[in-house]
């Protein structure tokens, strides 16, 4: 069940009232196998006869002492809260429960692993979810030291935010096989960081010096992933990572240990609880994968180290601020991989996919200032999105670039001193890099920070008649509702083409503002084959071409030399398609050659599923049939042609296998499933089995007893994930209300399987088997909402809703149901618009290609 929505007034009220000195939790992880038992004792100073409430969400509140009184917890449990009145100047209370352990990603989650029957624990607190699994103030500026007591099966890990202790076996008769785990107490955090993992995990150990201390590490995964885990890469980045930090901020890792665990059926990628960073398993590569998402996990792994300061050491005041957090771990994760590590070309890998999901989410009615409105937790919930990750990241490097990376290093350093262990707001930020910079941030700060919306930038160009500018201008203009114009340092290029390659010219750096800046360097030049706007994608806007720039571009598509150009301008390209000035068709036309030997692996995944959408949703009907069967066969061709062994052959084949539908030629992926074909250097692996069998499946080529058989060889979590997946994708009625019933009506089902289930009911060819769920996914939406924990509910609200049906009829059910439900929660709004903005935004691409 959802939880009581702390409100932002709630939260501040509390915060004038109470001040958190320790907080002491006990828990017995022995007690049954769908609860736990679990003990508060905070101490606490209050204004004198003030009242105030403990947060708690579980299966009971068994008692209640507050100052050595007890309370009838009848009387003062409610609504998830345990209210405390006639408080003293200093306080404490401590409370018994019964917790309840979950199986959607949320609280204390436990997992059964299918290979040995182990159980394994973790916890997943961020944003209102440590209330789960204790008794406590759950708000990020109440901070506190937390010390934990652990009673638990004996063969266990078990980890914290402190040091594991050596456990101390139970008497035999009070537990036989269990021991206890006395933690010493945390640092003063919040208490979203907090966090406990359990289990018979296996680890490996090292060390790394930080600030003068020895600092130990260890990383652990499920036993039955042992052999897959490639510890000695995670800790050789780990310890770029430090090094870079510790530089960057002149500030030591502030915590006492630094643990990573990869844990099963997560919801997100990772999370920064302090000193015991939790992963989604999926980092754990089991078969071979592609080189991009290899680069992501260095990504995520940079990500949280970077929150032991952005977040953990300094945190936001209230989640409003919540940027603070992850558009600074976003900026200083891109910045150390690109700087300390392998990847150099990081900042490209952010342009190509970063920033796409920041441009998407700005363009919705849900967007949002980075600095967000948060009246309470579940505007929050539903605000870890690509404005506050992305967008916020892609200002932070505009900002970098106004100020200079030295005065922003200087001021970062500043705030760390200035707030260390404490909590934040955007002024706090502000006043270290004004002082830092000498500029002025607060103009600066409404416009990119308070203000919501993306500009676009276009070139205004004269030429003579012998090819020469007599004019240029950039145009700046904003999306209608959004009458924000931005300041813009970004530089421009100028690409000749010499033999058949885009070569750059000139660049220029130059200030942009308000809607039309001048570009007096150009005029008199000879006109470029291509101008490029925002080179080296130094600021934050959508670009477009100009008339000779797009014929470049569309005659000359893999003309380019580097990366980063050619995914400024492919982006060009996809933004036109998305706004209805491009067909779809005509975007493919362009994409298709550059996937032709493509070595970028981020770009050529980002290209595969803008040509997916193309085909899937913004054709026109009556052309999609033809272009999807252009395009699964030139994926084929594209595969079989692929350099052996190559990261474009597992991506090529895995994107073919992605678009198969009823009637096609399956020979290549029925062949290289069943042994019959090959493609030198492709590993057909577990994984790439299952991305064969759904592609069969979905095909019509594969049945329910052909999938039973294929999971009975992966008796593992992900592929019982993979197995659902793969029977939600048999293109029959039966299969797509099998999926219905186990992903939205079953209460049971795991948050990992919920979402699998979810993949394979969204992929069909023939709409009429999706039709007749069309209204009663909208009917059931309030229900979901109101009976299931977020996690689940927004993973049903968003993965069952029926986009292979993109077109006017789906958009006009969406807008009925947003307009009769004017009194439903804010959260599902949100979700539901979004999806209803997806579909408007498709029906104007479709009407496009129809011409």
């Amino acid at each position: 069940m959802p939880g009581k929505n702390l409100t932002r007034e709630e939260a501040a009220e509390r915060a004038a009232v109470v001040a958190v000195d320790d907080h002491a939790i006990t828990l017995d992880l022995t007690t049954s196998e769908t609860t736990f038992a679990t003990t508060s004792t905070i101490h606490f100073t209050a204004k004198e006869g003030s009242s105030t409430f403990v947060d708690f969400i579980g299966e009971s509140v068994d008692e209640v002492v507050l100052n050595g009184t007890s309370l009838e917890p009848a009387e003062v449990f409610a609504d998830h809260r345990v209210r405390l009145d006639e408080l003293a100047a200093d306080n404490t209370v401590t409370i018994r429960a019964t917790g309840r352990y979950m199986n959607t990603g949320e609280g204390l989650h436990r997992f059964v692993d299918p290979v040995d029957g182990e159980v394994y624990l973790y916890t997943q607190f961020e944003v209102p979810d440590s209330r789960r699994m204790y008794p406590v103030f759950e708000q990020p500026d109440l901070k506190a030291s937390f010390t934990l007591t652990v009673t638990a099966p004996a063969h266990w890990q078990v980890i914290g935010n402190s040091p594991t202790p050596e456990p101390t076996p139970v008497p035999n008769g009070a537990g036989q096989g269990a021991a206890v785990w006395a933690f010493a107490p945390t640092e003063r955090m919040s208490s979203y960081i907090t966090a406990l993992v359990a289990g018979p995990y296996d680890v490996v150990r090292d060390s790394l010096v930080s600030g003068g201390k020895e600092v130990p590490l260890g990383i652990f995964c499920r036993r039955s992933l042992t052999q897959y885990l490639d510890a000695e890469n995670l800790f050789a980045l780990t310890k770029a990572g430090f090094a870079f930090y510790e530089e960057e901020f002149r500030q030591g890792y502030p915590f006492t240990k630094y643990d990573q665990v990869f844990t099963p059926e997560y919801n997100m990628g990772a999370m920064e609880n302090a000193g015991c960073v939790t992963f989604h398993e999926m980092y754990v590569f089991r078969s071979k994968v592609p080189d991009a998402l290899v680069e992501r996990r260095a990504l995520t792994v940079l990500h949280e180290l970077a929150h032991m300061w952005f977040g953990n050491l300094v945190t936001m005041k209230w989640w409003n601020d919540l940027w603070l957090n992850e558009s600074f771990a976003e900026w200083a994760s891109t910045t150390c991989q690109a700087e300390a590590t392998e990847w150099t070309d990081a900042w490209t890998t952010f342009c190509t996919h970063e920033k796409a999901w920041a441009y998407r989410q700005d363009q919705l009615s849900s967007t949002h200032p980075i600095v967000a409105p948060i009246r309470d937790l579940e505007d929050v919930e539903v605000n870890f999105d690509g404005i506050t990750y992305a967008k916020g990241a892609s200002v932070l490097k505009q900002l970098v670039a106004y100020v200079g990376r030295e005065a922003f290093r200087d001021g970062i350093r500043a705030y760390f001193v200035k707030h260390a262990w404490g909590n934040t707001t955007l002024d706090d930020l502000l006043v270290e890099l004004e002082a830092t910079s000498g500029r002025d941030l607060r103009s600066w700060s409404r416009l990119w920070l308070e203000t919501a919306g993306v500009n676009t930038l276009r070139p205004l160009v004269e030429v003579d008649e012998r090819g020469h500018y007599v004019d240029a201008v950039i145009e700046q203009t904003h999306a209608e509702g959004f009458a924000t114009l931005r300041p813009h340092r970004l530089a421009v290029g100028l690409y000749d083409l010499v033999d058949g390659a885009l070569v750059r010219r000139e660049r220029i750096e130059v200030d942009v503002d308000g809607a039309s800046t001048p570009l007096p360097q150009l005029v008199g030049q000879r006109q470029p084959d291509l101008l490029l706007l925002n080179d080296d994608d130094l600021t934050y806007a959508k670009l477009r071409l100009d008339e000779r720039s797009l014929a470049t571009l569309l005659a000359h598509p893999t003309a380019f030399g580097e990366s980063l150009p050619m995914s400024l301008a492919l982006a060009s390209a996809w933004d036109m398609t998305r706004d209805g000035e491009m067909a779809a068709r005509e975007y493919v036309d362009l994409a298709l050659p550059v996937l032709e030997g493509l070595a970028d692996s981020t770009l050529l995944r980002t290209l595969l599923s803008q040509v997916s959408t193309c085909v899937g949703v913004y054709s026109a009907p009556g052309h999609r049939e033809a272009l999807r069967e252009v395009v699964v066969t030139s994926l084929r061709s594209l595969a079989e042609a692929a350099a052996p062994g190559s990261d474009a052959q597992l991506q090529l084949v895995t994107a073919h296998a992605g678009m198969l539908a009823p009637g096609d030629d399956v020979g290549l992926v029925a062949g290289l499933l069943d042994g019959s074909a090959a493609l030198e250097g492709l590993a057909v692996d577990t994984d790439m089995r299952w991305t064969l069998l759904t592609g069969l499946a979905a095909a019509g080529e594969a049945d329910a007893d052909a999938i039973a058989r294929e999971a009975k060889g992966d008796n593992t979590a992900t592929g019982r994930e993979r197995a659902a997946r793969a029977a939600a994708s048999i293109p029959t009625a039966e299969a797509k209300e099998a999926a219905w019933q186990a992903g939205v009506v079953d209460t049971d089902t795991p948050n990992s399987v919920v979402d699998a289930h979810a993949l394979g009911f969204g992929r069909t060819h023939d709409p009429a088997l999706l039709t007749p769920f069309v209204q009663r996914y909208h009917d059931v939406l309030e229900q979901v909402w109101q009976q299931r924990t977020h996690a689940i509910a927004e993973g049903i609200v968003l993965g069952f809703y029926p986009m292979a049906l993109a077109g006017p009829d789906l958009l006009a059910t969406t807008q009925a149901w947003l307009d009769e439900h004017p009194q439903a929660p804010d959260g599902l709004r949100r979700l539901v618009a979004e999806s209803r903005d997806t579909v408007a935004r498709a029906v104007r691409a479709q009407e496009r290609d129809s011409r």
